[in-house]
């Protein structure tokens, strides 16, 4: 899949601008604060509905404007697909895909998939377990409209029981009332635990491969799951997760909000058997984490059968050159966009190349 233009209107700094792009490499350069990120940020809320910077959309809309408008073309294996998104300043979002206008967000995820890298992509050794929790759901949700659907009902059940915490915290029929939520909960939250751990598995045999090739040999990368719950089977994980609610009921009435579940999971980042996200240096967690990107898109290409469009937001940079060739290697199997300040390599596949100024996309 690729796609084949971006329409912007009243997004960030852009007041009105379309630009064509190529399938494969498609370099952004500018100063900071040109746009450069703003426009890998519509793309990104193309494929998922939302923004990787802000939960607040109303920062997508240009200062002292009614709306924001987003549409792109993208072309996939089979069949071509327009996409548009309206954000009013009112709080309003309207989705249309091929004209006709989407009600549920599950309808837009799986259109246009993408693989995001940034600088603070590469905070997934040191960051918290909540970034690689978002990770997982990210890249499971995109490929999986069952998973997303989970995720999204899983979250939910967890809000209600989290508000009877705070509401009935003195009751003393508390249990009582949370047992009714805890089922639905345990249900729920057994799928995403089952597709967790496979995702890991899968994940984890193609980043090794990447890391042993990046590392020149020396270390050995590995990933796993890391939760409380025991099992490996729907029902062994449903009854572990059943019974973690009923022992916790103190603990969550205490703190006010429900300490276990998939919510609270991570991933284990394992170099050479040591635990990375307390030992690992910098250049090692930045190996790392484009060794899990590398895999993230092989792990596409196997599971949905195209390649998503593979964003880079000024990554460049941050790397040393082995691992920039390793990064543009990519390209030669995805749509890759690529923002950075300066651009100094000559690729095969460079589709398009642009000069990015105060919100005007200009051609080099």
């Amino acid at each position: 899949m690729y796609i084949k233009s971006l329409q912007l209107k009243n997004f960030r700094n852009y007041a009105s601008q379309r630009v064509e792009f190529g399938p494969g490499i498609n370099v952004l350069t500018g100063e900071n604060a040109s746009g450069k990120t703003n426009m890998l940020e519509a793309i990104y809320l193309l494929g998922l509905g939302k923004s990787p910077r802000t939960s607040r959309e109303k920062e997508l809309i240009s200062l002292g404007a009614e709306r924001a408008y987003v549409k792109a073309e993208i072309a996939k294996k089979y069949r071509s697909h327009t996409i548009e998104i309206l954000i009013e300043n009112k709080g309003a979002k309207k989705i249309r895909i091929d004209g006709i206008p989407v009600k549920r967000l599950s309808e837009l995820i799986g259109i246009v998939n993408v693989v995001y890298f940034s600088p603070d992509e590469m905070r997934f050794v040191k960051a918290g377990p909540d970034e690689r929790r978002r990770f997982l759901d990210v890249s499971l949700s995109q490929q999986s409209k069952t998973y997303f659907k989970s995720l999204a009902k899983y979250n939910k059940i967890l809000a209600q029981r989290n508000t009877l915490l705070k509401t009935e915290n003195r009751n003393e029929n508390l249990s009582s009332l949370l047992s009714i939520w805890d089922a639905g909960l345990a249900e729920v939250g057994a799928n995403l635990i089952l597709a967790r751990k496979n995702y890991i598995k899968k994940l984890s045999s193609l980043a090794k491969i990447s890391h042993w090739e990046l590392s020149d040999g020396k270390e050995n990368l590995s990933l796993s799951y890391e939760c409380n719950t025991d099992g490996e089977t729907y029902d062994e994980i449903y009854s572990s997760l059943l019974s973690s609610f009923s022992s916790s009921v103190e603990k969550d009435r205490a703190l006010m909000f429900t300490t276990k579940g998939p919510h609270r999971d991570d991933i284990n980042i394992s170099l050479n058997d040591n635990d990375a996200r307390k030992f690992a240096s910098q250049g090692q967690q930045r190996s790392v984490s484009l060794s899990v990107k590398i895999a993230e898109l092989t792990l596409f290409e196997h599971e949905t059968g195209e390649a998503p469009v593979l964003l880079l937001d000024d990554v460049l940079s941050e790397l040393d050159i082995r691992r920039k060739e390793k990064l543009l290697e990519l390209s030669n199997r995805t749509q890759t966009m690529i923002t950075c300040t300066e651009f100094d390599f000559k690729p095969s596949n460079l589709s398009k190349l642009y000069k990015i100024k105060n919100g005007n996309v200009l051609n080099r």
